[in-house]
């Protein structure tokens, strides 16, 4: 599969590793440029772009960059991805930490719902939840008792199977988490949130969500 990857951070990082490990077609962007890029490009084999040619052909394209630059990404980013294109959103608002405020969020939107709306495209929300260096490190085969599971949240059932199966690949199983505005119960401060759940744990902590930010992952102005 040709995947597309904008943002190389941690998580971006390690989702790049993993995934040309497993035989996938990786073009990796940030914004410093794919000079900054040699050393991930030199161990995994992957593509280093610009970002305006991350998502050139790709069928997955998978944005984790913080949630702030998110609307500082190229106008038209995502034009030249695959007919069809699963685009997945990474992201958290962390407003005291990182983000600084943002008001829609603040109100009520959902993170990811935030986001599609930055860039004009349905988006899943995937992702967002494991630490980075579990994805290196937590992947399991089917059927291990330590295989952990993590929640995909989105409109289109046929685009959440995509990454369901690319999570399974991964070596995590995927929980459908509902509709995109239902993915406040996978944002900072809910149960399932940095949880290393397996499939039943990431399906009682998505209904133990409570829809109220709590005060550590709100704007305080």
């Amino acid at each position: 599969m040709k995947i597309g990857i904008i943002g190389a951070g941690n998580i971006g990082g390690n989702l790049t590793r993993r995934l040309t490990a497993l035989g996938h077609d990786v073009a990796v962007a940030n914004s410093r440029g794919p000079q900054t890029l040699a050393d991930l490009v030199a161990e995994t084999g992957a593509r280093a772009v610009p970002v305006e040619q991350a998502a050139d052909g790709a069928e997955v394209v998978i944005v984790t960059v913080p949630q702030k630059r998110v609307p500082d990404l190229p106008a038209g980013v995502l034009d030249r991805a695959a007919d069809g294109a699963v685009v997945v959103d990474t992201g958290n608002y962390y407003p005291q930490q990182r983000d600084g405020r943002i008001d829609a969020i603040e109100e009520g939107m959902t993170e990811s719902r935030w986001v599609s709306d930055q860039l004009g495209v349905p988006v899943v929300k995937a992702f967002n939840g494991i630490y980075a260096a579990h994805l290196l490190s937590h992947g399991r085969p089917p059927g291990d008792p330590e295989r952990i599971a993590l929640p995909v949240a989105g409109d289109d059932g046929e685009a959440k199977d995509v990454i369901i199966a690319l999570l399974d690949e991964l070596g995590f199983d995927g929980v459908d988490a509902g509709s995109l505005d239902d993915s406040w119960r996978q944002q900072p401060g809910t149960p399932v949130y940095g949880a290393d759940l397996p499939t039943v744990g990431v399906r009682d902590a998505l209904a133990q969500a409570d829809p109220q930010r709590t005060a550590e992952w709100s704007a305080t102005s």
